[in-house]
């Protein structure tokens, strides 16, 4: 009967996770839209990349503060002068160059544009671990030339988007931008162009930080063996990363009056980031990958970049061209293509350190029956 019962929650627990995963990962995808419409218009208001950065790492380390102090409590104990030297790298590619070249991309950009290079981060990965030689190409096998078509298709459909428009697309007779056209244009400066303005120098800015979100996985993944925490690295990465951020904000901008928060749209982004983003979106991740392993959240990245366009184009009058809608299916396609491969490659890898340790614990087993034979 206990047998029994036990399967039956087993059974239970693994329904209720195929319906929770998936809708978790979607909450994900929800969040990381939100964000990047409201850091977009917040940026649009005048708030600096940097300030944004401060603040909601700020928010974000007090949000984790609790979880750190409960559940990993002994661990910080394991702190060293080389532990802190990896928190203030992974600080440093994490926070300060992989948030904020994204503001400043984003700045220059659409909301739209910048979440295409949010889906390109395992694809930058991926081409600089080749670099590394810490992963190999593997084209003898279909997983292997899988995901190298699949980055192939993804950097294929950014450079659609970037170079090819086409004609325009008039999805939706009127969105709410067009409503405060007329106030817009009456004010100097006026008008949705500006949220184009140096598109050249905001797609620098977007690939750069695809870069450090990169670097900052790999030194992520180092400093995970050193200090073996989530809630403490995440913490003390937030808090360094406010402190760095605040710095190089000091020396881009000397007016203080910047730095004010006032109730209006810049607090509601940075407290929306630092909860949401950074605690919520850090637990659901969590656990899907304790569930279903690293490739299962990205899977559901095209969500974002899907949503970011259509909301993009409707809330804030983003123009939806033929080459933007082209190119976002080839990142979409390259996408699954590429995780699909990564998955493959992964499912066979275990299967093969588990035949390996099989085959260890034979040996032993066998060993230790020879040694009773000969006693």
């Amino acid at each position: 009967m206990e047998i029994e019962a036990a399967s039956k929650r087993m059974t239970q627990t693994a329904a209720r996770e195929v319906a929770t995963l998936p809708l978790g990962m979607v909450v994900v995808q929800a969040i990381m839209v939100g964000m990047v419409l409201l850091s977009k218009m917040a940026l649009n208001a005048g708030m600096r990349p940097m300030v944004l950065i401060v603040y909601r790492s700020i928010v974000a380390a007090i949000v984790v503060a609790p979880l750190a102090f409960v559940f990993e409590r002994e661990l910080w104990k394991k702190l060293n002068w080389v532990v802190l030297g990896w928190i203030t790298a992974n600080a440093t590619f994490g926070v300060v160059l992989a948030m904020g070249l994204y503001y400043y991309g984003l700045q220059s950009t659409s909301a739209a544009y910048s979440a295409i290079f949010l889906n390109l981060i395992p694809i930058v990965t991926f081409i600089i671990a080749i670099i590394l030689r810490a992963e190999d190409l593997a084209l003898r096998t279909w997983p292997g030339r899988t995901k190298v078509l699949g980055a192939v298709l993804c950097v294929g459909g950014t450079m659609v988007v970037s170079l090819l428009k086409g004609p325009l697309l008039h999805l939706w007779p009127r969105t709410l931008a067009d409503a405060e056209a007329p106030a817009a244009a009456a004010s100097p400066g006026g008008g949705s162009s500006h949220s184009h303005h140096g598109m050249v120098t905001g797609t620098l800015f977007l690939c750069g930080s695809c870069l450090s979100y990169a670097l900052w996985l790999i030194v992520q993944a180092r400093l995970a063996k050193v200090f073996p925490s989530k809630y403490w690295m995440t913490m003390l990465t937030c808090v360094v990363g406010s402190l760095e951020s605040l710095v190089v904000g000091m020396c881009i901008s000397h007016d203080h009056a910047e730095w004010a928060l006032k109730w209006d749209m810049q607090l509601l982004t940075v407290v929306y980031s630092g909860v949401l983003n950074t605690g919520v979106t850090f637990v659901l991740i969590s656990w899907a990958v304790s569930r279903r392993g690293p490739i299962y959240p990205p899977m559901f990245n095209s969500l974002s970049l899907i949503v970011a366009t259509i909301l993009d184009s409707v809330l804030l009058g983003t123009n939806i061209y033929l080459g933007s809608v082209l190119g976002t299916l080839l990142i979409v396609v390259g996408l699954y293509a590429f995780l699909w491969g990564k998955g493959k490659e992964a499912k066979k890898k275990k299967a093969a350190a588990a035949a390996r340790q099989e085959a260890h614990h034979n040996h032993q087993d066998q060993g230790g029956v020879l040694q009773l034979e000969i006693v």
